[in-house]
């Protein structure tokens, strides 16, 4: 989440309209034009754009030189000219896959790339219709979300190294707020799943869900698939105040997978073993409370995991005992602009005036809740 650092560098920030600009902005290395829509303009002039590629990228108010709206509408690129936009950040070998909602762009084998896509589309399907029948109807994507796949965990790590840092080692993928990506590399061919690094990338996904350590490895490709959708659907907004419970307790209600399926996943709001078993060990009076009012706990890393816990249960208990009162506060969070302002106190009266009660009073009943699920 460094983009909250990015927030406080824009100083107080104004939503902007969708328009489409040509920008031309200085820097170390010279000026550039490029063509982007403005999402905001801070009160300072920095500017918050979006390529038509889908990447964000805040603009200090100092390398902005010139700005011209541009008159004619700007078509969305097609599938394949958004794979060749994204393929031209990428190393050399990388080919792309088109599927009804992605673009998967991979220099793995295709059988792979095609057995993740697959794996996506179930997600986004089952996404949307789960938020439909809860009375939420989200616009859905409306072009398509991009997929990256390495052939081994040594490339991924190279690259993802710049978005990651030192977290890079322990994460098999990730989405990229900023590049609105999902990268990850050939689990088939790591010694995650007992195979040997160096060995021909590719095999069939079904090798994945032979291994004792596959329902983490999918897990963590849905519950990453997750916060794509969440934040292209309509759910979130990109780089809006959007709490870390919610975001994460959602990816996580999404993310339990189902080995006995050959796609790995098929379900929504299974049981999540490890998550409950951490959340029973490790929950203390005001855990709730704490994580509506702020995110520190994410960021901690000695609470990182029972925060996580923590939000799955609260997610599982608030979906499946106050649906429409989860739904209400689901919109209040949607309609929140990207770099607008959040504090403790707001997000505890938002969550309070949607549920009816304060997240403390809820803390017995979410402990029942986990405690009798099965």
């Amino acid at each position: 989440m460094r983009w909250l650092g990015l927030a406080l560098c824009m100083g107080a920030a104004v939503a902007a309209g969708p328009a489409w600009e040509r920008v031309r902005l200085g820097g170390d290395s010279g000026d550039r034009v490029v063509e982007a829509r403005v999402v905001v303009e801070a009160l300072d002039g920095s500017l918050l754009l979006e390529h038509r590629d889908q990447r964000l990228e805040v603009v200090p108010s100092g390398e902005v030189r010139e700005r011209a709206a541009i008159e004619s509408s700007v078509e969305s690129p097609t599938p394949r000219e958004l794979g060749a936009d994204v393929l031209r950040t990428l190393p050399e070998g990388f080919d792309q896959l088109a599927t009804r909602h992605y673009v998967v762009c991979f220099d793995t084998s295709r059988a792979y790339a095609q057995w993740c896509a697959a794996l996506f589309e179930r997600l986004h399907d089952a996404f949307v219709n789960f938020w439909r029948q809860a009375g939420f109807e989200l616009a859905g994507p409306d072009r398509p979300l991009v997929v990256v796949i390495f052939a081994d965990r040594q490339r991924y790590e190279q690259h993802a190294a710049r978005d990651l840092g030192a977290a890079t080692d322990r994460v098999v993928g990730y989405y990229n707020l900023l590049t609105n990506r999902v990268t990850t590399f050939d689990l088939t061919g790591s010694d995650l799943v007992g195979g040997r690094e160096g060995r021909s990338a590719g095999r069939a996904g079904l090798e994945i869900l032979a291994s004792q350590r596959a329902a983490g490895l999918v897990a963590t490709l849905v519950h990453e698939a997750t916060h794509q959708m969440a934040f292209n659907a309509g759910l979130h907004r990109r780089l809006a105040a959007v709490p870390l419970w919610v975001s994460e307790g959602l990816a996580i209600y999404f993310e339990t997978p189902d080995l006995a399926s050959d796609r790995g996943w098929r379900g929504i709001g299974g049981v999540n073993a490890p998550r409950r078993d951490r959340f029973l060990a490790s929950r203390r009076a005001g855990w709730f409370e704490r994580l509506v009012r702020g995110d520190e706990a994410f960021r901690d890393a000695g609470e990182a995991l029972d925060a996580y816990a923590g939000a799955w249960a609260a997610t599982a208990f608030l979906i499946q005992t106050r649906k429409a009162a989860f739904v209400d506060y689901l919109r209040v969070l949607s309609a929140k602009e990207p770099l607008g302002e959040d504090d403790p106190d707001h997000r505890l009266a938002e969550f309070s005036e949607a549920f009816g009660a304060d997240p403390a009073s809820l803390e017995e009943a979410i402990s029942k809740f986990v405690v009798r699920m099965k």
